[in-house]
């Protein structure tokens, strides 16, 4: 310090603050100095949100070394959802004799006990082809507090898939096959497509009882199906309704044997119980119906005759025969030829059919034409051919 300052501050009383007085002072402008580094980062730091923000919004994938699909399938292939109710993917890894362990990609392990393992009652996961290395869809429904470990159940996931197919073969008006599993004072329990629905007695064809239908496998039509509510009602009666409905007179039908009665047997074609007669089984005489069918022999067997009104129907393997007695000798034969000797059948129907037109056709002269004597109708006009039409030519007629 020059010597005039130095005066002229001694002059007005001023004197230097001592040395630790100093050293205070030092660090006050050290924390100032700080301070503003400090406001100038976070000035940075903002100004790069700013930016990254603004980036998101207006071109959020700009940059980004993998697509939009890519990053969906890797979310698909690492699906961390572990809350109950949910569905995940997962592989089977291993088995026991409790169920199955699956790798569902989460942060536990995940299980598949034996009860939740099928729609179906099995008694081991093999049996539901749950072995492994499948690859399903599972729903996840509790949580082992022990372990932590995740409880899956398949039973579940085709429950739903169940009711779904259920609704819309209501919709289609569709007939199903379904098994009769059980039988109560109101009517019968079937199952079908996995699930069991009730059959009420004024739905049972009236053909036939309960104990008769008691673990066969039938036709039913949906009368309801509400999965909140969970009631399933079927129909056996509207299913064989609509199946009378498409038997025609000289069709060849596969049966299968029921029951076996002195004057005949009791064929079932498609949930549709039929008589076979004794006299309509073959043309050589029998005297004992055993010797020739037993319960459950598979048929083929023409329709005769149908009365829907009484829900009968008459049936014959007697017309199918190539020779007399062949159901006897040889019923291979016969069936092997069935649809050959029914086509004659019906043709000698259509003949027959077109000859009794023909005949009325003798006492009306006014339709200008004529019968010959070899069943040839020819025309009394240019109209129609000089030889005449061939009776036999005449298209078969079938019921529909």
């Amino acid at each position: 310090m020059p010597m005039a300052m130095m005066a002229s501050q001694l002059r007005w009383g001023w004197r230097p603050p001592p040395k630790q007085q100093r050293r205070r002072m030092a660090p006050v402008v050290c924390s100032v100095a700080v301070e503003n580094a400090q406001r100038k980062e976070r000035v940075r730091l903002k100004k790069l949100f700013e930016e990254a923000y603004e980036r998101c919004r207006s071109a959020p994938t700009e940059g980004v070394s993998f697509t939009l699909q890519q990053f969906t399938d890797a979310l698909d292939k690492y699906d961390y959802e572990s809350e109950v109710g949910a569905k995940v993917k997962g592989t089977v890894f291993a088995t026991d004799a409790g169920g199955a362990y699956v790798d569902i990609t989460a942060k536990s392990t995940a299980y598949l006990p034996l009860q939740e393992a099928c729609i179906q009652k099995i008694k081991k996961v093999e049996e539901a082809g749950i072995v492994p290395g499948l690859r399903e869809e599972f729903m996840i429904i509790g949580e082992n507090g022990t372990d932590d470990t995740l409880i899956l159940s398949l039973r579940s996931v085709q429950y739903d898939l169940a009711w779904e197919r259920c609704r819309q073969l209501q919709a289609e008006d569709a007939v199903v096959k379904g098994k009769v599993v059980s039988a109560n004072k109101g009517g019968l329990v079937a199952q079908v497509e996995g699930l069991k629905g009730f059959v009420p007695f004024s739905q049972i064809s009236a053909k036939s009882t309960g104990e008769e239908l008691l673990e066969q496998e039938i036709s039913f039509k949906f009368v309801e199906v509400d999965e909140e509510q969970s009631r399933l009602v079927l129909s056996h009666r509207k299913a064989v309704a609509e199946s009378q409905g498409q038997l025609g007179i000289g069709s060849v039908v596969i049966g299968s044997v029921q029951s076996i009665k002195p004057y005949g047997a009791f064929v079932d074609i498609g949930g549709i119980s039929g008589l076979l007669h004794v006299s309509q089984i073959s043309h050589d005489r029998i005297t004992d119906i055993a010797t020739v069918l037993q319960p459950g022999d598979i048929l083929k067997v023409m329709i005769l005759s149908h009365d829907r009104e009484r829900g009968r129907v008459s049936l014959s393997t007697k017309k199918l025969e190539p020779s007399p007695g062949d159901m006897i000798r040889n019923p291979k034969l016969v069936f092997a030829k069935a649809e050959e000797m029914a086509q004659t059948f019906r043709q000698r129907i259509a003949q027959a059919e077109a000859m009794a037109r023909a005949d009325m056709l003798r006492f009306q002269p006014e339709s200008g034409l004529s019968l010959s004597g070899e069943g040839i109708l020819g025309p009394l006009s240019s109209d129609l051919p000089p030889e005449g039409v061939n009776l036999t030519e005449v298209p078969l007629a079938e019921e529909s």
